[in-house]
């Protein structure tokens, strides 16, 4: 099987044939060596998870409060939950809990961020596509990937009638899409068998600073001043998939530590001599004109530094009981003033034995109007949500 085989997973029936005998090995008498290995009913790894959650997973504070919408008149709201609950801003904390007892899985799923951003790129409902792999310690085997992913999937949709229909030269002009796009070469820019350029966050910010100095289509000035700590704007974006992925998608790998989630490991050879220029495994995928498309990460599977990353954002609450905790009720490197609060189900995962693992999301109508050469992701969707419109 390809290192990317998804036929065989956790739960498949299978058929094994080959040689049973005696085994040379201590601590069995016997041994199958295996010949052929047939799935004979696969066990898909799409997942479900919920809608409403308990945290907001990206750490933005853009959620939406889920709450009844007739409360009993008393002096104090109840919540409905007990506490407030939002909806998801992403999957990707219940994927892990999935992938720990499946293995690798998948889902397409509704997202809600509350983001007051009335651009053409936001949503305010909107679909995402995310997975989360198993057994994964290195990012360049994510971004690989997601580079195999989206390159099979615009293969496979490239042979669909929709798409012949949408490339064919006699309806130029027809299909609603950006009078400047070349659609067809769009598409051969996701299909071909050339790598996407990954780039460094710290040589990006070398890219965009040293641009206004640059001579030619590399010269370029910025309205926002590209800096280390305020991290890389959409017009930043745009400039370095043009500059250097000449056309393709690139990777932007290993941002600053303080700009991202608290889940994230540090980078490979990541420093925290200055803690200002921290690094963690992080990607985002630009793609030319629509930007980001796809952004992911190793994830922190270590307890103890998951545990401090929370501490340093002041994610870890106090305990409402003054009383110190029993011995056995002492939660491993927890202050004992400390308490998880509504992650500590999260924090279980590695408490209770983990393995290296990284997923990535993937903005599904983003994709929708990059191959359909549509400026407006509101016009991929039939019934936009974004900040200030939601008329039905």
């Amino acid at each position: 099987m390809s290192s990317y085989d998804i036929s065989l997973t956790t739960g498949a029936a299978v058929e094994i044939s080959g040689i049973w005998k005696p085994s040379p090995g201590r601590g069995q008498s016997h041994e199958l060596q295996t010949r052929t290995v047939k799935v004979v009913g696969e066990a898909d790894p799409q997942v479900q998870p919920p809608l409403i959650t308990s945290s907001d997973c990206e750490g933005a504070g853009q959620v939406f409060k889920v709450s009844p919408r007739e409360i009993a008149a008393q002096e104090e709201q109840i919540e409905y939950f007990r506490s407030p609950k939002y909806l998801t801003v992403s999957s990707q904390l219940h994927l892990e809990a999935y992938a720990a007892e499946l293995g690798n899985v998948w889902t397409l799923s509704p997202t809600f961020r509350a983001e007051k951003s009335d651009t053409p790129r936001h949503l305010s409902e909107f679909y995402m596509l995310e997975a989360e792999l198993n057994f994964v310690d290195d990012l360049d085997k994510l971004t690989s990937f997601v580079e195999f992913f989206i390159r099979k999937l615009t293969q496979r949709l490239h042979e669909s009638t929709v798409a012949h229909e949408l490339l064919n030269p006699k309806r130029t002009g027809q299909t609603g899409h950006a009078e400047d796009v070349d659609l067809v070469q769009r598409w051969k820019s996701l299909m071909s068998p050339s790598s996407w350029p990954q780039i460094h966050y710290t040589e990006a910010m070398s890219w965009l600073q040293d641009a206004p100095s640059k001579r030619g289509k590399l010269k370029a000035k910025f309205n926002s001043s590209p800096t280390w700590d305020t991290g890389i704007q959409l017009e930043h974006e745009k400039y370095l998939v043009n500059a250097v992925g000449n056309g393709l998608p690139i990777f932007i790998t290993d941002y600053p530590k303080h700009l991202k989630p608290f889940y994230m490991p540090p980078s490979t050879g990541s420093s925290a001599d200055d803690p200002r220029k921290e690094t963690v495994a992080c990607f985002d995928l630009i793609l030319p004109e629509v930007c980001e498309v796809v952004g992911g990460s190793l994830r922190e599977h270590r307890l103890e530094q998951l545990l401090r990353n929370m501490r340093e954002r002041g994610m870890l609450q106090g305990r409402a009981d003054e009383t110190p905790a029993s011995p056995e009720m002492t939660y491993p490197y927890l202050e004992p003033n400390e308490d998880l609060g509504t992650l500590q189900w999260y924090a279980d995962l590695r408490r209770w034995g983990s393995a290296p693992h990284g997923g990535f999301g993937l903005g599904f109508d983003r994709l929708l109007s990059y191959l359909a050469g549509v400026p407006s992701v509101r016009d991929v969707v039939p019934f936009p949500r974004y900040f200030g419109r939601a008329d039905c």
